[in-house]
């Protein structure tokens, strides 16, 4: 009886203790900030983006521009105008003023529309490569090591350079 129990109790810690390096899962990390920047399409979106932002910028600093020289003029113009006409151009830049407040939440809009647009394909891409070679690797859980991201010790597998070569850069 002796001797059953201690075969009982051998083949329970076999068992527990297969079951727990089973259990252990394969992580690894991968610095999802340095693999979008170093994306040939994240350089032609950004590059995109800024022309945009600067069109939009020249566009609405041409407004400012028009509205500051306006009201110049009709601060030189007010002691010979009647308070009617005066209160006609107060109110007339002010409107002037309201539509170049809409013009750049507008603007700010169209940019992070655009930014979505452009930026959702090149995450998909980069998710689509990233779980394509943790598979190959057999890892379970890969861990964003960008900056911020939570993550404070990354000495495990680095995924970064096996998930460029899988782009192609």
């Amino acid at each position: 009886m002796k001797h059953l129990r201690k075969i009982v109790v051998a083949v329970v810690l076999f068992v527990a203790a297969s079951s727990f390096v089973n259990a252990q899962n394969k992580v690894a990390h991968i610095n999802v900030t340095d693999l979008m920047s170093a994306m040939p399409e994240m350089k032609a979106a950004e590059a995109e983006l800024k022309k945009l932002q600067e069109t939009y910028g020249a566009d609405i600093q041409s407004s400012v521009t028009e509205m500051q020289n306006k009201y110049k003029q009709y601060q030189n113009e007010a002691a010979t105008k009647s308070d009617e006409e005066n209160q006609k151009r107060m109110a007339e830049l002010e409107g002037f003023d309201r539509t170049i407040k809409e013009a750049q939440q507008k603007a700010q809009q169209e940019l992070q529309n655009k930014q979505v647009a452009l930026l959702g394909p090149i995450s998909d891409k980069a998710k689509l490569a990233i779980e394509k070679v943790a598979a190959a690797q057999g890892v379970n859980y890969v861990l964003d090591s960008s900056q911020g991201s939570g993550v404070i010790v990354a000495k495990g597998t680095d995924l970064l350079p096996l998930v460029k070569k899988e782009l192609g850069f």
